[in-house]
């Protein structure tokens, strides 16, 4: 009896961890794999989407350099959201944790209140302060800069990616510091550490496993946007999201636009694995436990 019970009782996790992990190869595995098939068939112009199995796609995404340049500008520009969102989020959720009741509730409402807003009013909203007539070039030509191009370029893409990811960064930074008790940084001060040695020595090493889940956040959420890029980036500034979405519904060529998106995936994974493993490995060396 004492048997049975003991196969139940290390059964039991699996059985209930399977409804989890049937929904997850249903709504996650099942699409990939479909994605993956379909980037294998023939596309023909006139009849649309045909059986049998080709490499077509991959070869024209691989031997095309127009392709490397998205894929090149997405990957700067997701880096660059991510680098700002690193700067502007991790000084923001360490003041954030310092504050005390209420304005601790009251700003953390105002950095979580845009997502509260779909990305597409945002992105219009953006659209309409960097726009030629709008109020940042208003502010512009009050000070005697004059008319900025700033819609359809690259800046107003980082600047309202950085808009939209950064609860992504404080909110990972802001809980890893909630681990950190205020009395040992005084403890610190008090045996003459300045405050730069007190940042690096006791606060970044708390903070890197929010900076790191932060990071891959922010840089993989910025490199498979749509919205913002589609409306603020216009036509000529294409991104992998968007070169994705003109293939299946511009063009019609579904083989491609899914050899797209799983090239998008595959350089995702590269790029936040070895992240990853560079973060974790510092990390690990700074804590001693290399």
């Amino acid at each position: 009896m004492s048997s049975a019970s003991n196969a139940a009782s290390r059964t039991t996790p699996y059985a209930l961890s399977l409804p989890a992990i049937a929904l997850f190869g249903l709504m996650v595995l099942l699409p990939l794999a479909l994605t993956a098939l379909l980037s294998f068939q023939e596309f023909d112009a006139e009849k649309g989407v045909g059986a049998g199995f080709t490499l077509k796609s991959y070869a024209l995404v691989l031997g095309d350099s127009y392709y490397y340049e998205i894929f090149f500008r997405t990957g700067w520009i997701a880096a660059l959201v991510t680098l700002i969102c690193v700067l502007v989020g991790a000084p923001e959720a360490y003041i954030l944790s310092r504050m005390g009741a209420p304005w601790r509730s009251i700003f953390l409402l105002v950095i979580l209140a845009p997502l509260l807003v779909s990305v597409v009013v945002r992105a219009f909203g953006w659209s309409l302060l960097l726009g030629p007539n709008g109020v940042v070039n208003q502010i512009f030509g009050a000070l005697g800069i004059g008319v900025v191009k700033m819609l359809y370029t690259p800046t107003a893409v980082v600047v309202a990616l950085v808009h939209v990811m950064l609860p992504f960064m404080v909110i990972p930074v802001w809980t890893s510091l909630q681990k950190l008790d205020p009395m040992v940084e005084s403890a610190a001060l008090s045996l003459n550490a300045s405050q730069f040695t007190v940042m690096r020595r006791i606060v970044l090493p708390q903070i890197t496993p929010g900076l790191l889940s932060g990071s891959l956040i922010v840089f993989g959420l910025s490199a498979s946007a749509l919205a913002i890029p589609g409306l603020l980036g216009g036509r000529r500034l294409k991104m992998v999201a968007t070169l994705i979405y003109d293939e299946y519904l511009h063009e019609l060529n579904w083989p491609l636009g899914a050899a797209i998106a799983l090239a998008l995936l595959v350089v995702n994974l590269v790029v936040m694995l070895s992240y990853n493993a560079v973060l974790e490995g510092g990390y690990a060396k700074r804590m001693g436990r290399s």
